[in-house]
């Protein structure tokens, strides 16, 4: 099952500093790269307003959602999880006959 995890700044996120600038980053960034690896992560970053994260995971649960993202080394201090959102896909682009 595919759901839609949304994640905010987090009191730590210090806003006149870029994103690689932040502190922890490195951790996160590797943290994240696993997650990818793992196939938990399908696709996700930054939003516009600099502000949210999208990323849409494949997971059993938003239990498993919480409990994964809850690892992260920037896990409410750099992020906080706003919302988790099942998603059903009907268009997919990528998908070739």
């Amino acid at each position: 099952m595919f759901l839609l995890v949304l994640r905010r700044s987090g009191p730590e996120y210090d806003h006149s500093k870029g994103l690689r600038e932040q502190s922890g980053f490195d951790e996160h960034a590797d943290f994240m790269d696993a997650l990818v690896d793992d196939g938990f992560i399908v696709l996700g970053g930054p939003l516009g307003d600099e502000v949210r994260t999208a990323h849409v995971v494949e997971a059993e649960s938003e239990r498993a959602i919480r409990e994964t993202m809850a690892r992260d080394p920037w896990s409410e201090s750099h992020l906080v999880v706003d919302s988790i959102d099942p998603w059903t896909i009907l268009l997919d682009g990528r998908v070739t006959a």
